[in-house]
């Protein structure tokens, strides 16, 4: 397999959620890659580029959208402005989540609605837009980032792990959907990866010695761990490879 089969260049992609942890580990692979890559966060444009400028070198040119997924709408919002500022995106990574830990009990409507939001109809809002200009082109891929949740739901973070088997559902049936336009839907599962998110609890030496004790590899994942996977499904060298899910998760799902 040829290198090249790797290359992005030309090619024009959204990242959601990608000022820190995953979300920037493949925004940064896929701009190595050759891609001009569109950031999107919930910070200002300035905080976001003293976030995207540490360790990195943005171009003056740089791209980054703020947006709000978490209302409705927001999705749509997002990609009706990527549409205005940057014209048609080739890839699209849908990176952005909210997760709620709480008690089954104790989760309210608001709670269980803002995940559902963020995590799911967001997707759909965003794909409604920007599928239409791939499937005109002939080419274009959609990348959800899931969790090892949708089939190991934490006890607290149930609503959280509905939403992502949701839209596991919604990457198949586009899949299908999409194939003949050339368009590849995939989805990428990462297992528990040290970002903020995770490092908190984590510090729990009790309780991070019982989740490693349920990961075949022994060890925790790493952000950069999931951008090599990304980059294969945003690339020509995944052309074959639609409708799936990959989990990048050190063995934690086959338990």
């Amino acid at each position: 397999m040829k290198h090249t089969m790797f290359s992005l260049e030309g090619k024009r992609a959204l990242v959601t959620g990608s000022t820190r942890g995953i979300g920037r580990a493949i925004r940064l692979a896929l701009s190595e890659a050759g891609a001009r890559v569109i950031a999107h966060g919930l910070e200002t444009r300035e905080s976001a580029l003293k976030i995207l400028a540490e360790g990195e070198n943005p171009e003056e040119d740089f791209l980054y959208i703020a947006g709000d997924l978490g209302v409705a709408e927001g999705g749509r919002r997002l990609a009706e402005t990527v549409l205005s500022h940057a014209g048609p995106v080739d890839i699209v990574v849908l990176n952005a989540s909210i997760q709620i830990r709480r008690p089954w009990s104790d989760i309210s409507a608001e709670e269980a609605d803002l995940q559902m939001q963020t995590n799911f109809h967001a997707s759909r809002e965003i794909l409604q837009v920007l599928t239409p200009p791939m499937q005109e082109k002939g080419w274009g891929r959609v990348l959800t980032i899931g969790s090892v949740q949708q089939i190991r739901p934490h006890p607290d973070m149930l609503i959280y792990a509905a939403s992502k088997a949701a839209q596991m559902s919604l990457v198949r049936s586009l899949a299908r959907r999409l194939a003949p336009s050339g368009i590849t839907v995939n989805n990428l599962a990462p297992g528990v990866i040290l970002t903020d998110r995770n490092v908190s609890a984590l510090a729990d030496e009790t309780y991070a010695g019982r989740v490693r004790d349920s990961i075949p590899c022994a060890f925790f994942g790493e952000p950069q761990d999931c951008a090599g996977a990304a980059l294969l499904l945003c690339s020509d060298a995944g052309r074959y490879i639609t409708g799936q899910n990959l989990y990048v998760d050190g063995g934690m799902s086959l338990s």
